[in-house]
């Protein structure tokens, strides 16, 4: 089996089913969690059935669904945390504010320190497996995006989802922002391949460049012409 296989599991956690992703190098058994928000148990259980070595955490963005396990992950396996990009400082600094809105939901949450933060054109590897990142801003103002070039497979965090993008009315959101790295940075990769969103089922860059009423070719073409008659 080639080296750079990648295998994965989403391990949906939080109230909210977000879809922290365990990412492993078939060949080393070497592996990275994604977006550890929360049940750091369920994580934890992942990792020991598939008897692998975390390497590390990485993050796509710093909402508290996202990362709110990310300090009692990395001190458990002393691993370091890379991503999200630097914008998203804002959030890692208000992780208490972030707690206060969802009662008791996210107490354990903690602030943390990336070992470090990730732009266009980063690497990031575990194993022998190497992913691409792709600075992604809109639905936060630091979100990157994790890209296989081999096995066609991304995880894009709340950036898109089956039928829908994410929100843009958090503090430092932008729509045309987040419409604009759907577009150009991640449609580009190619039709069939298939991702990994923070919720809900996975999709294919292509059926969502046909489908999705927010940034399907026709949504984005009836915008264009809506705006010319205007």
């Amino acid at each position: 089996m080639s080296e750079n296989t990648l295998n994965f599991e989403i391990i949906p956690v939080t109230p909210f089913a977000q879809n922290c992703t365990l990412f492993w190098c078939n060949e080393t058994k070497k592996a990275a969690v994604v977006d550890p928000g929360g049940d750091i148990e369920k994580i934890i259980a992942a990792i020991t059935r598939h008897k692998l070595t975390l390497e590390k955490i990485l993050l796509t963005h710093a909402h508290i669904d996202h990362a709110g396990a990310t300090t009692a992950l990395a001190a458990h396996y002393n691993v370091a945390i890379e991503g999200p990009h630097k914008a998203d400082q804002f959030w890692i600094d208000i992780v208490e504010q972030q707690k206060m809105q969802f009662g008791t939901a996210f107490s354990y949450a903690q602030p943390f320190t990336p070992n470090r933060f990730l732009s266009q054109n980063d690497t990031v590897s575990f194993g022998n497996i190497t992913l691409e990142v792709y600075f992604c801003p809109g639905h936060t103002p630091g979100h990157v995006v994790f890209f296989h070039r081999q096995s066609k497979l991304a995880q894009v965090g709340d950036v898109l989802f089956s039928g829908s993008i994410g929100r843009t009315d958090f503090p430092r959101g932008d729509h045309a922002t987040l419409v604009h790295s759907i577009r150009h940075n991640l449609f580009p990769l190619g039709d069939d391949v298939r991702f990994i969103p923070g919720h809900g089922p996975m999709s294919t860059f292509g059926h969502e460049r046909l489908t999705n009423p927010h940034v399907s070719d026709r949504a984005v073409n009836s915008q264009v012409k809506g705006q010319t008659h205007a």
